[in-house]
């Protein structure tokens, strides 16, 4: 648990120093790349439409996801969000304590509430990571220090993480039946071709033991991820987990309060309420006109919690959990918030901000590779 802290202006020199020696810190690591990805309808296509729309017509699919993409980066902002202003701050910081650039890249999913969007996710991340990995000159994946890449993902975009970390983990049998229990969205009912080729490549490449992508080494960090599926300690090689969070008055310390209530929820007085209750139970159903995604779903469902006690919501939400089972997480008083609830997301929103890149660039270098600010 650590107190409340303040943030720092992107404008002052401090800023900038901070930002410099984590930079240095990263590049000795060898973090080769860094990969921001958004939470739950931050996204490019948070109905599904797109997604739909890719089986028939891809070209137009992807050049709507784009332009959905900028809309929201310019309507929301950094609120709950990686924009690209946020992605090349962090880069340019960087940048100034090395002597090779460390890309920062965004990675878009379609931000969805449901099992299938987080998997497609998750997927889609390790064709990126694996093509990154092909790309590396043979003599670098050779050497005795593997390369490493950094993913920083806000609240679901750390449940795509877990999805990953599974999927470069698991023996072939597991892996091959949660394939199965999605083929309903990435293979037509009738006929052998795949309308959705990524996946068929992702599930041959994990079954390549030499492929470069066997070689890098997965450096995790989770900002306001609520606790849903499991990490596979086999699939990553560090796990970082920030969530705000303010003890309750009674009870253990490190739990959320489980008595939800309105005027403390709208001000954010316990914490990121959103982490607190985006748990087993809150998903929302894929859109009705597709009804192979919605049995993928299902399916889905049915693999990934088939061992989660069945509980009422209400029941689970009493746990008050924040901290997972897997990784170290720091709970942190992030100190004043702005006022008003659309500005803060009930306790969601500032881990995106610029402002709060340098703290959170000291504890990723502090407890991932020793390096003190």
């Amino acid at each position: 648990m650590l107190p409340a802290i303040s943030p720092t202006d992107p404008q002052t020199d401090e800023f900038s120093q901070r930002l410099a020696v984590a930079g240095k810190a990263l590049e000795q690591a060898r973090v080769e790349a860094i990969y921001c990805v958004h939470g739950t309808f931050s996204g490019n296509d948070a109905l599904g439409l797109l997604t739909e729309l890719g089986r028939f017509a891809p070209g137009l699919s992807r050049t709507l996801s784009r332009l959905g993409k900028r809309t929201v980066d310019l309507v929301v902002g950094e609120t709950g969000n990686y924009t690209p202003q946020f992605v090349a701050a962090l880069e340019a910081g960087l940048r100034a304590g090395t002597s090779t650039t460390i890309p920062v890249r965004q990675f878009n999913w379609s931000s969805q509430n449901n099992h299938i969007a987080r998997a497609d996710g998750a997927v889609r991340l390790i064709y990126e990571l694996a093509t990154v990995a092909s790309g590396m000159p043979a003599a670098v994946l050779q050497e005795a220090v593997q390369p490493r890449v950094l993913l920083w993902g806000h609240s679901h975009g750390g449940n795509v993480f877990s999805l990953l970390t599974s999927l470069l983990a698991a023996e072939r049998d597991a892996r091959d039946a949660f394939f199965y229990a999605a083929r309903s969205f990435y293979r037509p009912w009738l006929g052998r071709e795949v309308d959705l080729p990524v996946w068929q490549q992702v599930r041959e490449l994990l079954d390549l033991p030499d492929h470069p992508l066997r070689r890098l080494k997965l450096d995790i960090v989770t900002f306001g991820t609520p606790v849903r599926y499991g990490w596979d300690a086999d699939g990553y090689a560090q796990l970082l987990h920030f969530v705000h969070h303010r003890p309750p008055e009674n009870g253990a310390e490190f739990l959320a309060p489980w008595r939800i209530h309105v005027c403390r929820l709208l001000a954010a007085t316990d914490g990121d309420y959103v982490q607190q209750i985006g748990i087993s139970g809150t998903n929302f159903a894929p859109v009705p006109f597709a009804p192979r995604t919605l049995l993928a779903d299902w399916r889905l469902d049915r693999f990934l919690e088939q061992d989660l006690p069945r509980e009422r919501l209400v029941t689970r939400l009493s746990h008050g959990k924040r901290v997972p089972d897997a990784g170290t997480t720091l709970l942190v008083d992030y100190g004043e918030l702005p006022t008003r609830v659309y500005q803060h997301l009930a306790g969601h929103a500032h881990y995106t901000r610029r402002r709060w890149l340098p703290f959170h660039c000291d504890q990723i270098v502090e407890r991932f590779y020793g390096v003190e600010r």
